[in-house]
């Protein structure tokens, strides 16, 4: 009868942890059909993601191409192949630009390194791609040298012009001296006092928009440099020659200028200008794209139109009327607007040829916002000009209108150079609430641990085993991290998640020179959740690390007894080190990058309370790769050795004395096995098999991980409590009482007592097997069997 009491405990074990498996399958079984149907729906709604070729990217509906391709998927060529000609060899061009040759100046020349020619790629009358003759530059001059000549009034400004649009044709090497000398050439020759050519004017604008594709910080330098005004020289002649162009315009890929003579003395009431910008396949200007209309009733966009300006004017003297359009804001280094995003930002002038004390005409204005849309919401924007006073962005006369078409609209009462300065906010795609899988394998881990952490510490006196210490403090460190996780995973930015980055959700009162164009809002809450799992993360692989050099100093090196102040010594180690790292971390990031109002997300994510994931080019600064993913490589390939070493030498070497009980012992073999591997974390190698390229593996390993390790505590209750003499003993008088209301007769207390005397006495008989094996087993206790004071003194380590 007592044998098949032990086997009905045995069998409702088994029964409820097969049930518990089998319900944690079926939901991850579950979760992976639905994730799947999940996309297989998403592909077949969303566009493909080969449909835009060679570089183009889908924003907002269509294929925006780099400046080499054009059409519906920019799969039209829209370049110059690679040429040689003069003995001048040009790699591809886009059309409209210049190519640097090859072939640089010599070292030994003042303008080594800097192209010796360059050639143009343009479209014929007929609409044809052609290569223009190749214009040779001087070696033997350089930006500073030409900064020199154009002082002298008799110098050839044709010839200057066309050597400084030379210097500047490869962007990529142009430095803050170099900028700052082409702008002060450049305003020479279009300062009207020195009667420089149409010609010399309009290669000077190819130089203009050359610059312009230099890089941010090289301007911002320029522009930092002292008594530096040659950026607001240049922005006040651009606005000049803009009414010299009789009818005509000139586009180049970054600048575009547009003039428009009138005569207004019969003019009635208000005349109007309308000047627009229409998009093209690419974020360039293109010839052609640009358009006047006078004598205009108003306003009339439609989906083709980037930027539309409508300049009034009442009865004057005005004779004319100029427009610009910059690409980007570079030559205008605002000290109180930064621009962090890559959108473009045009920037519109508009003047009349009133003087200054006579300007009547008003202006309004409509943009199309260009961004991402699929990973920003536009937040705001204000009306802005630039105030060539202060050399930034000022309100005055400016105010938002609101409009029901989808552009952003503006008004002003003077002429001059405007933008709109948008701010974005990130649209994070916030992960949806935990799943039923997760949300039960926390649960039941929580549980798990809890009992776990009470037994071992109520049954510690009774055991007396020193590995109760690592044990329980690594249930601790687990169960507190399961808690965070559980309970504060989720950003509760997401329940602030009101707009969809619709137009008509901006505030139109508010007008004010907002100081970058990208927001955040910060949440000190997820930072420090984010810390806080961070820390208990790294304790409970500390622990994992601690535990396995523990049973390695106790099994393998069989040190006994272990060293004075061990407990203490590891339990320094186990909650002191995680925290001088995540300490370490955060003081380093916020060192860097305090000053910042978003310094927090480059230490945690917006869409969760955990550590950033890096972005591609800066891997070896992620704060995730060195504050974690290295020290849990390193613990985890140490518990790994340790693990196969315990495994080979003690847990699965061959005892010659088993003979009917193989079957029994083998089955112990692998349950111990199991125990070691849980309390070394082991299972924490399948998060790297998550990081395979192909989805559908990808999934499949997500669920297993989650699976084993949402589920650790569990496996530890099982391992460790469930498992032991103690627990059993307290369920098998439970069932006992049980049994007896239900009017079964139970067994005497002698009775059992003997049966549990002939198996202490029948594991006494395998020696090697018992040593093996006892320090992953709790000692029977003292109430059954009276062991002898040897006996004792082992099981106290």
């Amino acid at each position: 009868m007592a044998s098949c009491r032990a086997w009905n405990i045995r069998v409702l074990v088994a029964v409820v942890c097969g049930l518990l498996t089998g319900i944690i399958l079926g939901l991850g079984i579950w979760r992976i059909a639905i994730r799947i149907q999940r996309g297989i729906s998403a592909t077949s709604s969303s566009s493909p993601t080969e449909f835009c070729r060679n570089g183009g990217t889908w924003e907002n509906g269509r294929c925006v191409c780099t400046e080499e391709w054009k059409g519906l998927r920019c799969t039209i060529a829209n370049f110059c192949e690679k040429s040689t000609y003069m003995g001048f060899t040009f790699a591809r061009i886009p059309v409209g630009r210049y190519g640097p040759s090859l072939q640089t100046c010599g070292k030994g020349t003042p303008n080594a390194g800097n192209p010796m020619a360059v050639r143009l790629c343009n479209l014929s009358p007929y609409g044809e791609i052609e290569l223009q003759n190749v214009t040779i530059g001087n070696c033997n001059e350089n930006l500073e040298t030409l900064e020199e000549q154009v002082k002298d009034v008799t110098a050839p400004l044709n010839n200057i012009s066309s050597e400084v649009q030379i210097l500047t044709s490869d962007a990529n090497k142009l430095t803050a001296e170099n900028i700052s000398s082409a702008t002060r050439v450049v305003g020479q020759i279009f300062n009207t006092s020195r009667n420089a050519s149409p010609e010399a004017k309009k290669i000077a604008i190819v130089t203009v928009s050359q610059l312009l594709d230099a890089s941010g910080d090289a301007f911002q330098e320029a522009a930092a440099t002292a008594n530096n005004d040659a950026l607001t020289t240049l922005i006040e002649q651009m606005e000049t020659y803009s009414l010299s162009l009789g009818n005509e315009s000139v586009v180049e890929p970054n600048i575009a200028i547009q003039s428009a003579n009138f005569s207004s003395k019969d003019a009635v009431g208000p005349l109007n200008v309308r000047f627009s910008v229409q998009k093209g396949a690419s974020s360039s200007l293109l010839s052609g794209s640009t358009f006047i209309h006078t004598n205009v009733d108003g306003l009339n966009p439609d989906g083709q139109t980037e930027l539309q300006v409508l300049l009034n004017m009442t009865k004057s003297n005005s004779k004319a009327c100029g427009f610009v359009v910059y690409q980007n804001d570079k030559l205008f280094q605002s000290k109180t607007f930064t621009a962090k995003s890559n959108f473009s930002q045009k920037i519109i002038s508009s003047k009349t040829d009133e003087n200054e004390q006579d300007q009547s005409a008003s202006v309004d204005m409509v943009f199309s916002p260009r961004y991402n849309q699929r990973e920003f919401q536009l937040y705001s924007y204000a009306c802005v000009y630039w105030n060539l006073s202060t050399r930034d962005w000022d309100t005055y006369g400016c105010q938002k209108h609101k409009g029901t078409d989808g552009f952003l609209r503006c008004h002003c009462n003077h002429t001059t150079n405007f933008a709109v300065l948008m701010t974005f906010k990130k649209d994070y795609q916030y992960p949806k609430s935990l799943d039923v899988l997760s949300n039960v394998g926390c649960a039941l881990s929580i549980t798990g641990l809890a009992l776990t952490i009470v037994f071992q510490i109520v049954t510690r006196k009774v055991r007396k085993t020193s590995v109760t210490w690592v044990l329980v403090n690594l249930c601790i460190s687990m169960l507190i991290f399961n808690l965070l996780f559980v309970f504060g995973i989720e950003n509760s930015n997401k329940n602030n998640k009101t707009s969809d980055g619709d137009i008509h959700d901006i505030d139109f009162k508010n007008n004010d020179v907002p100081q970058t164009d990208t927001i955040h809002t910060p949440n000190p809450t997820c930072t420090a959740i984010a810390a806080l799992l961070h820390y208990f993360l790294l304790v409970t692989f500390t622990w994992n690390a601690l535990s396995a050099a523990q049973l390695y100093f106790l099994l393998i090196r069989t040190m006994k007894p272990l060293p004075r102040h061990f407990i203490l010594f590891i339990s320094l180690i186990g909650w002191g080190v995680p925290a001088i790292v995540v300490a370490i971390t955060v003081g380093v990031i916020y060192s860097q990058n305090g000053k910042n109002p978003q310094w927090e997300l480059d230490y945690r994510q917006e869409i969760i309370c955990w550590l950033a994931i890096p972005e591609p080019d800066g891997v070896t600064k992620s704060p995730l790769l060195w504050s974690f993913i290295v020290p849990v490589t390193i613990i985890l390939i140490s518990n790994v050795v340790i693990f196969i070493t315990i495994s080979i030498k003690v847990l699965w070497k061959n005892n010659q004395n088993l003979t009917s009980t193989k079957k029994v012992s083998s089955m112990r073999k692998i349950v111990s096995t199991l125990s070691v591997a849980v309390v070394f974390g082991i299972t924490w190698i399948l998060a790297y098999l998550m990081l395979v390229n192909d989805d559908s593996i990808r999934i499949i390993f997500s669920y297993i991980f989650c699976l084993f390790n949402t589920t650790q505590g569990l496996q530890i209750f099982f391992l460790y409590t469930v498992r032991t003499k103690i627990f059993q003993n307290e369920a098998s008088k439970v069932l006992t009482l049980l049994s007896s209301i239900g009017g079964k007769k139970s067994l005497s207390s002698v009775t059992r007592l003997r049966l549990r005397v002939r198996m202490y006495n029948f594991l006494r008989s395998l020696p090697t097997l018992h040593e093996h094996f006892r320090l992953l087993e709790t000692s029977l206790s003292t109430e059954d069997i009276t062991l002898s004071e040897s006996d004792k003194a082992k099981e106290s380590i």
